[in-house]
């Protein structure tokens, strides 16, 4: 075989990674473009009084009024999507089953201890743990546990190399 048939596997090679990627980032932009507007629709698709709550002067008022059993379902909701969404970023970004398996397991455990949290501060307490409700809250309406898992996972990776 000649130089130039090794030249032109090697080209190929590098052009199918590169078209690869691109696939990989164009998935991760388009699934993050999802998560932007589950928050842009946030007051069409959810119930949650809580919202504009936090957006006023919290630590000085009551809590709002709110339907326990719609909150609940509106929260869980958000949260379920959420999550569906960072798990399909965190498998396009690794292509390893085992790995997003293991998230989705940290997703639903995460969600039973935050949810309890949440309404047992909402039910139990008053005013005195409005920043730890609002963090709580914020746990479970924002995908924030995709910005955790992905540097995670990613040290991980590099740590098994």
């Amino acid at each position: 075989l000649d130089c130039g048939w090794f030249g032109w596997i090697n080209f190929q090679t590098k052009m199918e990674k590169l078209l690869k990627n691109k696939m990989k980032v164009f998935f991760v932009v388009a699934l993050v473009l999802l998560l932007a507007a589950v928050r842009a629709f946030e007051n069409s698709l959810f119930y949650d009084p809580f919202s504009g709550y936090f957006k006023n002067d919290y630590l000085n008022l009551p809590f709002p009024e709110f339907d326990g059993v719609g909150l609940f379902f509106g929260m869980t909701f958000r949260y379920f999507l959420n999550a569906l969404i960072s798990l399909a970023i965190i498998y396009v970004l690794f292509n390893d089953g085992k790995l997003t398996q293991f998230a989705s397991f940290l997703y639903v455990v995460f969600f039973i201890i935050l949810i309890s949290i949440f309404f047992l501060l909402i039910t139990f307490s008053d005013q005195h743990h409005n920043f730890l409700l609002f963090y709580v809250r914020r746990f479970l309406i924002q995908p924030l546990f995709l910005l955790l898992f992905v540097p995670a996972f990613y040290y991980q990776k590099l740590q098994k190399r």
